[in-house]
């Protein structure tokens, strides 16, 4: 081999190394610090909170949840299953009125049904579901995580008397506008896309004094 070729040869190595090194970087920058405040918003500062303000312990789980499930691509609903989907919620949100707690319960159920059929994980990971929820649906996944502590606390024989009615009502709405999201079409992935968008339906038409509890 002359040395003409193997000079050639060394310059297309080297060139090769350092565009994976620069796509490396890019990479690493895009889940950067300020990429993930960027990209979590309000669930960047809960993490951080959870981790008593370590910053850097907070931004490497957040790192992990994006290179786990940044790449998921949500697959379509069926439109059958999209109505039956919507009739579920309207029947839990119309059961609020007289049991907010078995509301709460069927909603937690539905959010994972529709994660799952969206492509996220099983609901029967919800830590996982959880996870890859909040890399694409940033904004309005704090709502799933309200309605599942309420339930799991009850579930625990906990005290019910640590979430009120109106915590409840208040997680509800949050979980509607995540559940909006998911029953949403023209969705993007990746970034926390459905943020700044609120549910269609609220819970204001609720008369706060007609709710009698569970």
């Amino acid at each position: 081999m002359s040395t003409g070729v193997i000079i050639v040869l060394i310059v297309i190595v080297v060139g090769v190394v350092a565009a994976a090194a620069a796509l490396a970087l890019r990479s690493r920058g895009a889940i950067g610090g300020s990429g993930l405040k960027r990209r979590f918003g309000p669930e960047y500062d809960r993490t951080v909170a959870r981790h008593d303000g370590d910053t850097k312990a907070a931004e490497r789980e957040l790192g992990e949840r994006v290179q786990q499930h940044g790449s998921l691509r949500e697959q379509p609903l069926e439109p059958a299953a999209r109505e039956q989907y919507q009739a579920r919620w309207a029947a839990a949100q119309e059961l609020f009125v007289d049991s907010p707690r078995q509301s709460m319960t069927d909603v937690d159920q539905l959010l994972g049904e529709v994660a799952g059929a969206r492509g996220f994980p099983d609901v029967e990971e919800y830590e996982k579901q959880f996870d890859a929820l909040s890399v694409h649906h940033a904004d309005h996944v704090h709502g799933y995580r309200r309605v599942h502590r309420v339930v799991t606390t009850r579930a625990n024989g906990a005290p019910e008397s640590q979430a009120s009615t109106e915590e409840m009502r208040e997680a509800m709405l949050e979980a509607r506008a995540l559940f909006d999201d998911l029953m949403s079409e023209d969705k993007g992935t990746g970034t926390g896309s459905g943020r700044g968008r609120t549910g269609r339906h609220t819970f204001g038409s609720f008369n706060r004094q007609a709710v009698k509890g569970s």
